[in-house]
């Protein structure tokens, strides 16, 4: 449970079930285990001086698994990562930060562990490019990387991969690129791949099921008409036998009919989101491979340019990703509405929240939540492609029976041409009737737009 919610963020929730863990852990090394996972999520919570306090016993000796001795040193290396990224975090402890690594370091090349190494060098790095030794932060990240092959995990070669890039020569870093690029388009395709298989094995099983219940709707029609055929006519007989095959003939026609609309359904989304790859994501790259060209990469600006392009189209694949992915309906759903929202937060952007903790979402329609999601991600799409809002303003109210949202922002793109206005609102305008919903907005304002939208629970 405790490392379930650390994996979505719940720090709060994860140090609940850690502690209950704690208590009922009996071996001191389980229980120094358990620890070192606590003082882990302070780390993540920023809380380093309650981590350290935590670590800095476990460290002074190592404590021994009796039941599996391998564990002892794996434990123990754990320990000194921990704490020589508390050291790195706080400052002014540069010698023990290298100390902690440098040890932990000696512990997991004994283990010949790839993913540890990852980790250990990884913190090398961090360490080197912190007090200004550029070359070994480059020997470092390179060591990570090369561990991060042998894993096999992508997702760990494309982050050090990244890391590399930006620690390593001009004509090295035009070489770890093309890798990126090979490798991300690698990672595309296999998650493609897992989605397809996915989808068949669904398919796959609804066909089985149909296909099931279709041969038993078969033999109880085959039963009930052998019992008929002993106490009817040769015309009744016949009259049953048409029933039969008109009956087959209609499933039939609607069975070839619903795989029809369902693969023209497919390619039209496909088409979609080609569409919008294509036109969001080559102009990027393009731009990118010229920058990488003509520009010296040596140069510290115009290597964070690079990183900085990398990172936006990165940041616009996950948001087409996000946009056509299947949205949660459970518990975790408002959790996934604000993660959207916050998303199109910037330094040049604030918005803010009014409500949404006060309603209890488990209660709505799942369709209406999705209704709800996609609304909201329409019009802050449109807000930041408009380029001219600093602030947004989102208020969720419920009634007796409803739910009515309001949204503003400050954009200047809306004052007195309506067809602007229209276009922008088509989409909601269209979603929110699909669940019998009313919208009004608001054309007074010079420069804002606001715009209230209701729908029944």
């Amino acid at each position: 449970m405790a490392n379930n919610y650390f994996s979505i963020y719940d720090y709060e929730n994860a140090l609940y079930y850690q502690r209950k863990a704690l208590k009922r852990a009996i071996s001191t090394f389980r229980k120094s285990d358990i620890i070192t996972d606590i003082a882990f999520i302070y780390i993540h919570q920023k809380k380093y001086k309650e981590a350290i306090n935590l670590l800095r016993p476990l460290a002074k000796h190592k404590i021994r698994d009796k039941v599996d001795p391998p564990n002892t040193d794996v434990q123990y290396s754990a320990v000194l990562y921990d704490l020589g990224l508390c050291y790195l975090r706080i400052g002014n402890h540069k010698e023990l930060a290298l100390d902690c690594f440098n040890r932990s370091l000696e512990l997991t090349i004994k283990t010949n562990n790839n993913y540890e190494l990852v980790a250990n060098y990884y913190s090398l790095y961090l360490y080197h490019q912190k007090y200004n030794n550029p070359e070994l932060a480059r020997i470092n990240i390179q060591k990570a990387y090369e561990c991060a092959k042998k894993t096999k995990a992508s997702i760990y070669e494309i982050n050090m991969l990244g890391y590399l890039i930006r620690a390593d020569n001009v004509n090295n870093s035009r070489k770890h690129f093309n890798n990126f690029l090979t490798l991300s388009d690698s990672i595309n395709i296999s998650r493609k791949k897992a989605k397809n298989q996915f989808a068949n094995l669904i398919y796959g099983s609804k066909k089985d099921k149909e296909e099931n219940l279709e041969l038993k709707n078969q033999k109880a029609g085959k039963e009930l008409q052998l019992q008929k055929q002993k106490n009817r006519s040769y015309i009744s007989y016949v009259v049953i036998s048409l029933s039969l095959f008109l009956i087959l003939f209609l499933i039939f026609h609607i069975t070839s009919k619903g795989k029809r609309e369902k693969n023209d359904a497919i390619f039209k989304s496909e088409m979609r989101i080609s569409n919008k790859l294509d036109n969001e994501l080559n102009l990027y790259i393009y731009q990118t491979l010229l920058f990488v060209q003509d520009k010296d990469l040596e140069d510290t600006e115009n290597k964070e340019k690079l990183v900085n392009s990398l990172n936006d189209i990165y940041s616009k694949t996950r948001n087409i990703s996000r946009e056509n992915s299947k949205i949660p309906t459970d518990d975790r759903y408002i959790f996934v509405l604000k993660e959207m929202i916050s998303e199109y937060k910037t330094e040049d952007v604030n918005i803010i929240l009014n409500g949404f903790d006060t309603i209890s979402w488990n209660t709505i329609d799942k369709n209406k939540k999705i209704i709800l999601y996609r609304i909201l991600q329409e019009l802050l799409f449109n807000m930041k492609k408009s380029n001219s809002s600093s602030l947004v303003s989102i208020i969720a109210k419920k009634t007796d029976k409803k739910i009515a949202i309001q949204y503003t922002d400050n954009s200047n793109e809306i004052s007195t041409e309506n067809n602007i206005l229209e276009k922008r609102l088509l989409n909601v305008e269209n979603r929110i009737k699909t669940i019998k919903g009313t919208l009004n907005f608001d054309t007074s304002l010079e420069k804002a737009f606001k715009i209230n939208f209701s729908f029944p629970i």
